[in-house]
């Protein structure tokens, strides 16, 4: 999977998905397209004290005309922006680190509400993943497992390792026929990697087949693939089936540092088909009870 950085770089232009809180690596060689709400306010911030900013339609009182209002403090590192009209459109060419940077800013209702902006030779400057054996993992998915119990007899075994339990709040996917919940997540820093115990609940009639070696976990925008796992890939009709499984780093080999504050979401690539939905017939033949005035 290509970075968002590799993405940037393969086009003039970048459009921010739709999600509210972007993180992008800074490129003087590309125009970023921001969303801008007329009811919400984006803040765009830099890595350091932003040097200068040249705008046109762009009122920073409000009460002088413009298409959209800005808030800047002098030597801060950061700016905010809102739209003052439906459709509205400007450009901000903003100086810092003695480069020029370019925004197009567009009215929207799906707007960016944080940009967060990365120096890129600090981005560049990521460690990278650390090489983790598939013996290792696999002691990993049995140290997760085994948590409570190493944690209380024996807790050298899990020094420095953190867990998280959702409880009575678990973090539910819901498939329709079937759910997964995010029960527990563990994470082990020196291997950069966390352990997801998971339960897989069928709600149908049918069994449902899946790929054992398919799961993954988003967090923010991004998709976090497996490393490992440990779950048997067939799930019975109206039953549950606990499932662990594993991401370690980056999909481009860097760290990935995450938190276990994070929301997660898990994914699984199913194999047998969703159950079918009725359709409606419209040219079957009336029966006599519709004949019938």
């Amino acid at each position: 999977m290509k970075s968002l950085r590799s993405l940037i770089l393969l086009a003039a232009t970048v459009a921010l998905a739709d999600t509210p809180i972007q993180r992008i690596t800074l490129d003087e060689r590309v125009v970023v397209t921001v969303p801008v709400a007329t009811n919400r306010v984006t803040t765009i911030s830099f890595p350091g004290p932003i040097a200068a900013i040249d705008a046109a339609g762009v009122t920073a009182d409000g009460k002088t005309p413009g298409q959209f209002q800005l808030s800047h403090t002098k030597g801060s590192s950061f700016l905010s922006v809102r739209a003052l009209a439906r459709k509205a459109a400007t450009n901000l060419n903003i100086r810092w680190g003695k480069r020029t940077y370019v925004f197009e800013l567009i009215e929207s209702d799906v707007p960016v509400l944080a940009l967060n902006l990365e120096d890129r030779a600090v981005a560049d400057a990521v460690q990278p993943a650390p090489l983790v054996t598939p013996t290792r993992l696999l002691a990993l998915l049995d140290k997760a497992k085994a948590f409570p119990l190493l944690k209380k007899q024996q807790p050298e075994a899990v020094a420095g390792a953190e867990a998280r339990t959702f409880g009575d709040k678990p973090q539910v996917t819901d498939f329709n026929d079937y759910e997964i919940r995010v029960e527990e997540v563990f994470r082990f820093n020196p291997e950069d990697t966390l352990v997801f115990h998971v339960a897989l609940r069928n709600k149908s009639d049918e069994e449902i087949r899946y790929l054992p070696e398919s799961f993954c976990a988003r967090i923010g925008n991004r998709l976090y693939y497996q490393s490992v796992s440990d779950a048997p890939g067939v799930l019975p009709a109206n039953a549950a089936s606990a499932v662990y499984f594993a991401i370690t780093g980056t999909p481009d080999g860097g760290r990935n540092e995450l938190s276990l504050k994070n929301d997660f979401t898990v994914l699984v690539t199913r194999l047998s088909p969703p159950p079918a939905i009725p359709t409606l017939n419209t040219n079957a033949p009336p029966t006599e009870d519709e004949d019938k005035p």
